[in-house]
């Protein structure tokens, strides 16, 4: 099995070049020449993000992880934590996708990239992808509905990469200017960062005859996995291993029961070995000739308490460490919601007595929020104290996707 072999291969080089990962070898009393199958990865311990964050504090700037020479690393991507992300010489390879193929995307297509470019990957790792195939990328970042409008139709946009949410909000300004669903040019989507529920899929594919293809990606793994039209579950990248395991033991669970995603990539710069992701999901269809399953289900939620909001993921630590500094300020909680198909971010926080000035402190809860989850805060409300509920949770997820 093809996977199989590179699968030693990355065994092999990241046990030699990480230290991290020689010493999670180590203590598991595992040796490289005990990974002969994807099969045999189960006897390698899980890491989690929130053990990387941990080893990059103790080892920074990379926890022992970086696998090549520092000085061939090109792009350092930062995530919440900060959690620091090197990329190497080599193009990505998790990044390319059959899924630019099925959406026929290639020599010809004009594309908006409305993925950030700065910080995190996906804006810079989808530009160099959709460039891969032929098309030209326009990097137009997110935000500015009216801009977009207007450079869609003035250079006639033919694809899109970004969430669902703002192509509804962009199609939606372009009709309030008077645009018909029919002059509008964009006829191929690539989405991800948020759920992309069937009223959604109907509203692009019928209303506007479009292809669209949803994926599931990480930071720090690429594009994991891809769904088209009318087809079961999402497909598999070729690109990595993924397993379904149980969140306690990291053993696989049986096919079609719910999991953490487990990731192993082939990346020598940055080797992610059995990366637990903290989504859940489930094998969905039948196994090939060697046992691996090639589809899940999508998106079935979370393992932990992390929410992922407007494509970034909002964590209880990020919100409680933001108002660490506010003496005055009690229990918090982010309230997330999605009126007309945006996330909406509402913070809830108890104030202890009275405040000299509460718009000016508002002001000052929602800048150190949006400046430590790199979120924007809708609203704030400063409430009595026992207002908040503690056995809630701190991040309450209150949207529905149908």
């Amino acid at each position: 099995m093809e996977l199989d072999t590179r699968l030693q291969t990355i065994i092999n080089h990241a046990c030699k070049n990480s230290p991290a990962f020689r010493k999670l070898l180590d203590a598991a009393g595992v040796s490289p020449a005990d990974i002969q199958s994807y099969k045999d990865l189960p006897k390698i311990p899980v890491t989690t993000k929130e053990q990387l964050l941990e080893m990059q504090r103790e080892n920074p700037p990379f926890g022992g992880w970086l696998a090549v020479p520092p000085e061939t690393v090109e792009h350092v991507f930062v995530s919440p934590g900060p959690l620091f992300e090197p990329e190497g010489s080599e193009f990505p390879e998790e990044w390319r996708s059959d899924v630019f193929a099925e959406l026929h995307m290639g020599p010809g297509d004009i594309v908006f990239n409305t993925f950030m470019y700065h910080l995190t990957p996906a804006g810079l790792r989808l530009d160099a992808a959709v460039r891969a195939t032929g098309a030209t990328v326009v990097p137009s970042g997110p935000g500015n509905t009216d801009y977009h409008v207007e450079i869609m139709m003035k250079l006639g946009v033919t694809g899109y990469v970004g969430t669902p949410g703002f192509l509804k909000i962009i199609f939606e300004r372009a009709a309030e200017t008077g645009i018909a669903a029919a002059d509008i040019p964009v006829k191929k989507a690539l989405f991800s960062a948020e759920p992309y529920p069937p009223s959604l899929r109907a509203y692009f594919e019928e209303g506007f005859g479009m292809r669209t293809a949803q994926t599931y990606a990480t930071a720090e793994l690429g594009i994991i996995a891809y769904d088209t039209s009318g087809e079961p579950g999402m497909k598999l990248s070729r690109t990595m291993i993924v397993e379904i395991a149980d969140p306690a033991t990291g053993r696989p669970v049986p096919p079609g029961e719910p999991g953490q995603v487990v990731v192993t990539n082939f990346n020598k710069t940055y080797p992610m070995i059995r990366l637990g992701t903290g989504d859940l999901s489930a094998c969905v269809g039948e196994p090939d000739a060697d046992g691996y399953y090639w589809r899940i289900k999508g998106w079935l939620g979370r393992v932990g308490d992390a929410v992922k909001v407007r494509g970034m993921f909002l964590h209880p630590v990020q919100l409680k460490g933001a108002l660490a500094k506010f003496s005055q300020l009690g229990a918090t909680q982010a309230v997330i919601t999605r009126p007309d198909t945006r996330d909406h971010i509402r913070v809830r926080v108890e104030l202890a007595g009275e405040a000299a000035d509460r718009d000016a402190l508002t002001e000052e809860v929602r800048a150190a929020v949006s400046a430590s989850c790199r979120l924007r805060v809708d609203v704030v409300e400063l409430v009595a104290p026992g207002s908040i509920n503690p056995a809630a949770r701190t991040v309450l997820d209150e949207r529905t996707w149908e």
